[in-house]
């Protein structure tokens, strides 16, 4: 387990520079931390929340926004058992809003 951690870290300490498209693999990578919140309920950890912090500083613009959305929606539609309340309250959870949902039915070019 302390391998995929340290591969994480590494790979969200490559997140994107500014003006470099966002790609799943960062999203993905960033918030891993989750799965277990988003699955099973109880309290995200500060990992996690550190995540979903990265995820907005990594789109700053609409065309990023929605590309982290489908990205997001793509990585929901793996988890059958995703817990639609986790997923809804996580941004507020860790204390930040996002335009950006956790689901695997969103209508990401509706996101400003």
């Amino acid at each position: 387990m302390k391998g995929v951690a340290v591969v994480t870290l590494l790979m969200v300490l490559a997140v994107v520079k500014l003006g470099e498209a966002i790609n799943c693999g960062q999203v993905d990578a960033t918030l891993v931390p989750c799965v277990p919140y988003l699955t099973q309920g109880g309290d995200p950890t500060g990992p996690c929340c550190d995540g979903v912090k990265r995820v907005i500083a990594m789109t700053p613009t609409q065309q990023d926004r929605q590309d982290a959305c489908e990205c997001v929606k793509t990585a929901a539609a793996r988890y059958t058992n995703l817990k639609p309340d986790a997923a809804t309250n996580l941004p507020s959870r860790c204390g930040v809003t996002t335009n950006i949902p956790i689901s695997a039915t969103t209508n990401c070019k509706s996101i400003p």
